[in-house]
């Protein structure tokens, strides 16, 4: 058996986590919460934040983060304000609403845990989180190479 890597795990763990955290949601009444909204929901801070800083930290296109943000803003979780420091610049920030769905995906959160550590025991799930504390202090997060830099191995030469 093909032992599976470490991305490709996280990535299954990543899935589980979004379509349960999705499912946590709707029950919160948050139904119109998608998966690709977590992106903002993510990287919103409490002081708020410039579109063309939430595109960099989302890693996506001004273009896309602003129909995901018009999205949530038309539904009440975002609102733009004008910058005090820049009359020119919008600055978005949660709404209540945007409060109470964020609150109720950390207890989403906490069930999921709560569910692992049922499963594989609660230091498991501790050792986990510390494991993976300390990996992300040694990746510091990166925007992504273009893709035309990427180095593709070479198959069949020999």
């Amino acid at each position: 058996m093909t032992e599976q890597h470490i991305g490709q795990l996280l990535g299954e763990v990543v899935c589980a986590m979004e379509t349960g955290l999705q499912g946590h949601l709707r029950m919160a009444g948050h139904s119109d919460i998608r998966p690709a909204h977590f992106a903002v929901f993510r990287h919103i801070q409490p002081e708020g934040l410039r579109l063309t800083e939430l595109a960099e930290r989302a890693q996506m296109t001004k273009q896309s983060v602003g129909e995901l943000v018009t999205y949530l803003e038309d539904r009440g979780y975002l609102l733009r304000q004008t910058d005090p420091g820049d009359g020119r610049v919008r600055i978005i920030k949660l709404t209540a609403r945007g409060e109470a769905s964020r609150d109720a995906a950390f207890a989403g959160f906490r069930e999921l845990e709560a569910a692992w550590a049922q499963g594989v025991g609660t230091a498991r799930v501790a050792e986990l989180r510390a494991t993976l504390a300390d990996i992300a202090q040694l990746t510091p997060a990166q925007p992504p190479p273009a893709v035309a830099t990427l180095a593709h191995p070479r198959r069949g030469s020999g």
